[in-house]
């Protein structure tokens, strides 16, 4: 069976499906194709920039996503018992002043939430994209159902959207090669009980062994996130625990643990973001380091400047210097962003005395200087 649509979109994460619920407001057929039958739980991203919080807005979920989350409202930046500094996200916005932290799962559920809404049909589960096949005027892609689940053997659209993943299969069938850049930064992360020391603030350890990272979440439970010297698994609650309190004198409660990882950070960009009909967005695009939490964020920025272009190809406008553009515009983001990742990485890597001492001040004086610390907070929420 071939199905006409206008759009298909593979992968049915929060990039994949915002697309979609945009497209489906403009009355575009659209189908999601995505190969997992059950949303994973264990997701690491977790912040959501004013930029993107805006961009939701335009389907409907910004303010439940809210209402669920924790707006994080400032950040500070701590070395022992002592607060080098602070930075107030007061000024980033006028409607979203804040860094919202929310578990991708409950991000993506809202969005799923909103796409069944506007056509419960969108979203197929199940089905794994083997062959993509563009004659110029549709791309037809071939797919198979995972066991026991009925799916179309073929969708036909008048254009494709990869927004699968860093290890996109669409970018792989599409021939775009990638530049894969590694760095030597690895980190352990988990979930505990917040002991309520730092409220709603997110707090950044500098010490010589390495940054810890400490960020509140719904539910009253708070991430940990801490730099180690070799990449490895993930470690015992008990042993992050202590890898925690030894970096900074706190120590979560082990019992109360909801998840434990463990990653290395890589920056990934494809050569190209539009081949014939298709288009790559998110992480099949550029899959950017989680530390600074821009990756998913610019997926949605992706999604948000790709819509109207395919609007317009639908409309039988002549689109091709558009796409060019969109290709450069959201390529020169991904650019900023890996800086700005590379940046907070260097920030906190292990450093003896006294280059942890001359670090630590010239954080500290940055962060009395009104000008810079708002300069900072901007380039932080990706303004």
């Amino acid at each position: 069976m071939v199905r006409m649509l206008d759009v298909v979109i593979v992968g049915g994460g929060p990039v994949g499906l915002y697309l979609a619920a945009l497209l489906l407001e403009q009355g575009v057929g659209v189908r999601v194709v995505e190969q997992r039958l059950h949303r994973d739980r264990h997701s690491r991203a977790i912040g959501i920039h004013p930029p993107a919080l805006t961009a939701l807005d335009r389907v409907g979920v910004a303010s439940a996503m809210v209402s669920g989350g924790v707006p994080i409202r400032r950040g500070i930046a701590m070395s022992g018992t002592e607060t080098l500094g602070s930075m107030s996200f007061a000024r980033v916005s006028d409607r979203f002043p804040f860094v919202l932290a929310l578990p991708q799962f409950r991000t993506e559920v809202l969005l799923e939430r909103r796409v069944r809404q506007l056509d419960p049909a969108a979203l197929v589960r199940g089905a794994h994209v083997t062959g993509i096949k563009d004659d110029g005027g549709r791309v037809t892609l071939a797919i198979d159902g995972a066991a026991g689940v009925a799916v179309p053997s073929q969708l036909s659209a008048a254009l494709a959207v990869g927004a699968d993943g860093s290890r996109s299969l669409m970018r792989n069938l599409l021939g775009i090669p990638v530049r894969t850049k590694s760095y030597p930064d690895h980190y352990v992360m988990g979930d505990f009980a917040d002991a309520g020391t730092h409220g709603q603030d997110a707090v950044l350890f500098l010490e010589t062994g390495g940054i810890v990272e400490s960020f509140p979440l719904p539910g009253g439970l708070r991430r940990w996130v801490v730099r180690v010297r070799q990449p490895g698994p993930a470690p015992s609650a008990a042993d992050l625990a202590g890898l925690v309190e030894q970096r900074t004198g706190i120590r979560p409660d082990a019992s109360t643990n909801s998840m434990l990882s463990s990653f290395s950070a890589r920056s990934t960009m494809a050569a190209r973001l539009v081949a014939g009909r298709t288009a790559l967005i998110g992480d099949a695009a550029h899959e950017i380091s989680p530390i600074g939490g821009q990756g998913m964020n610019l997926g949605w920025l992706d999604a948000e400047e790709l819509a109207p272009i395919i609007r317009g190809a639908l409309e039988g406008l002549r689109v091709g210097r558009r796409l060019r553009d969109f290709e450069l515009r959201r390529q020169r983001s991904a650019e900023v962003a890996r800086r700005q990742s590379e940046v907070n990485m260097m920030l906190g890597r292990p450093l003896d005395q006294p280059f942890l001492g001359l670090r630590n001040a010239a954080i500290s004086t940055a962060a009395s200087i009104p000008p810079v610390n708002r300069l900072v907070a901007r380039r932080f929420t990706m303004q």
